[in-house]
């Protein structure tokens, strides 16, 4: 990465030294990282290091209705989840460094809809999607805990077009590189929703698929936390080293 030469003078006692400061002559990449339904941030930390440590600027953080505040969550809505997402965009975005044209966002499960959307509102020029659920347009502000489960399930396993459904209208519309993570057994996000979202990013730059063998929809095993974070990581890299290059 190229850098900006500065001259300054460092004072000690009575005498000014001669001094140059190297600073970044461009800024970095934001990572946002937004957790699915029933988490928190700590399943993102370590990945958040480990991006961290491409020379990326990276912000988790827990929407209304988990950890601190599970209080919440019988009467949260996905407005109000969606109000959190675009507040801690705008987090990341302030950061001192940060490029606001180089932002990531990674979302999961019930994040991974809400990062969807995020993209119809922010600039955003990396989407991650890992088992990215799917939610009907209606009962916009019901609780998400009352949401019918059975209805989810029978929405989530027939084909949804992209005009038809907020988060996947905004995957039409984004034109940045694209993630999707499938898991092989999942139960709660099953194939057909993951061929809808792939669907709908028609129009990315370009899209990376891939499925994880055996695993389950929370990635209950290690190995396949582990798989996840090596495909992630190996995405972000991509994907910065690509903009740098430029």
């Amino acid at each position: 990465m190229k850098a900006l030469h500065q001259n300054i003078e460092l004072q000690v006692d009575e005498d000014r030294l001669a001094a140059t400061l190297a600073t970044p002559a461009t800024q970095v990449p934001g990572v946002l990282f937004v957790h699915g339904w029933g988490g928190s941030q700590e399943r993102d930390l370590e990945r958040a290091r480990q991006i961290a440590a491409l020379g990326c600027v990276c912000l988790t953080f827990d929407l209304r209705g988990h950890a601190a505040n599970s209080s919440r969550n019988e009467t949260v809505t996905r407005e109000e989840n969606l109000a959190d997402v675009v507040a801690a965009y705008d987090l990341l975005v302030s950061q001192q460094g940060v490029d606001p044209q180089s932002i990531a966002v990674v979302g999961s499960s019930y994040g991974g809809y809400l990062s969807a959307i995020l993209t119809s509102m922010r600039p955003v020029r990396w989407l991650g999607l890992r088992v990215p659920a799917l939610y009907k347009d209606n009962e916009w502000t019901v609780p998400k805990r009352r949401l019918d489960r059975a209805a989810l399930a029978e929405y989530r396993s027939r084909p949804v077009s992209a005009h038809s459904n907020r988060a996947l209208q905004a995957c039409a519309a984004f034109k940045g590189d694209v993630l999707v993570v499938a898991s092989e057994h999942d139960h709660l996000v099953p194939h057909q929703t993951m061929l809808s979202y792939r669907a709908a990013c028609g129009n990315a730059h370009s899209m990376t698929f891939r499925i994880i063998d055996g695993a389950d929809h929370a990635l209950s095993d290690e190995a396949d936390r582990r798989a996840y974070t090596t495909i992630l990581v190996n995405w972000i890299t991509e994907m910065v080293l690509g903009a740098r290059s430029n």
